[in-house]
């Protein structure tokens, strides 16, 4: 508990740096932050240590209102990005809308041009432990994402999507009210 004091006096400390920050919402101690002027959080949002976050030329960052963010997850940003209000980001994650081009052969990834898509985590999302989001991923209202998975794509609301690549394994089917197994085709 006497953590929480802390991580909301440094939320106070540091929201003068970003373009927004509501309250009441807490901060634990940051790994990494560039470029916050381009951050903006909703009210109640709580984030735990170790969060690297950084936005690159005019991109930004939004975050909504009652988002919970676990420690060591790393946002990144050079165009777009949104997580929806009332979502739970475990540990480990790495959610971006920046991809680097590997196209130009003898020439370091680092020197190649980006590219940048939009990415949105949609309202009330889960994303499990050690995911990453990538560049362009739109998930829909209330979605799952498993432990580990690398997601990429459009995702509908209602789903819960799992592996590497991701791809949906249940929908919530409204007529029934009960998660169903997506089945196989072979």
């Amino acid at each position: 508990m006497i953590e929480k004091m802390f991580w909301g006096l440094r939320a106070l400390l540091y929201a003068p740096f970003f373009g927004k920050f509501g309250m009441p919402s807490y901060l634990g101690k940051p790994i990494f932050l560039k470029g916050i002027r381009n951050v903006f959080i909703g009210k109640k949002v709580r984030i735990l240590p170790h969060l690297r976050m950084e936005t690159q030329n005019e991109g930004t960052i939004h975050i909504q209102d009652d988002v919970v963010i676990s420690q060591n997850v790393h946002l990144t940003s050079a165009g777009n990005l949104t997580i929806g209000k009332g979502s739970l980001i475990l540990g480990n994650v790495f959610i971006t809308n920046i991809d680097h081009d590997y196209k130009e052969i003898g020439v370091p990834i680092l020197k190649q041009k980006i590219s940048v898509k939009e990415t949105q985590i949609g309202e009330n999302c889960f994303i499990g432990m050690g995911a990453a989001i990538m560049a362009g991923t739109i998930l829909g209202k209330q979605c799952v994402v498993g432990a580990n998975s690398v997601v990429r794509g459009i995702f509908p609301d209602y789903c819960v999507i799992v592996g590497s690549p991701a791809k949906i394994v249940k929908n919530y089917n409204p007529e029934t009210q009960i998660w169903e197994k997506i089945s196989e085709k072979n």
